[in-house]
């Protein structure tokens, strides 16, 4: 069995944790989780919009520079308001900080290489739309023990050992259902290098 990888690169990249909807300090989350992953693929191949589920993305792994502040002006549901309480003008902006991952790389493993074709013919996002990510040309063709071996970053294992699975949310495309993953860190996730 091979894998054929495209990578993806990209100057920022957000990836947003289940639980923070709104917190005035956010971290990107640092792996992807499975409605994260369908998403993406449902984005490259919209032929399976209606089909629940992953079907042609196989692995993922993701590596960065490191993570970096950026602060965001933002306000309330129901657009822009001004009001006066106790003689002072108030308004709902606000301003979150959130640490966004610096220069990601993400690989994405595909069984067939007419799919790994089809998705290095596009770009990518990790949950922001102006996060984006653009392929690299080449597609390689990988066994599973090279995967594992040869590309460094986190992969959130969808059917690890059960034991080792934790909560990472709630599926978007399943109705709400508990996700569970294993985290796997392989070689250091954050780079050294900005260009390997």
């Amino acid at each position: 069995m091979y894998y054929y990888v495209v990578k993806y690169v990209g100057h920022f990249g957000f990836i947003k944790p289940w639980t923070a909807v709104r917190d005035e300090e956010t971290f990107s989350q640092q792996f992807l989780t499975p409605s994260t992953v369908e998403g993406m693929e449902k984005k490259l191949f919209p032929e399976l919009l209606d089909r629940p589920g992953r079907h042609k993305i196989l692995r993922h792994r993701i590596n960065f520079l490191g993570l970096v502040s950026q602060q965001e002006r933002t306000w309330s549901k129901g657009g822009f308001k001004v009001w006066k309480a106790k003689k002072q003008w108030k308004t709902n902006l606000g301003v979150i900080t959130r640490s966004v991952l610096l220069e990601p790389h993400l690989y994405l493993a595909f069984g067939r290489a007419d799919d790994a074709d089809r998705a290095r013919h596009q770009h990518l996002c990790l949950c922001r739309n102006e996060d984006l990510l653009l392929p690299e040309e080449d597609v390689r063709k990988l066994t599973p023990a090279q995967f594992d071996r040869n590309l460094v970053g986190f992969e959130l294992l969808f059917d690890g050992d059960p034991a080792a699975m934790f909560k990472v949310g709630h599926h978007r495309y399943q109705g709400g259902a508990e996700m569970l993953g294993q985290l796997k860190s392989y070689g250091n996730p954050i780079r050294q290098n900005p260009l390997v």
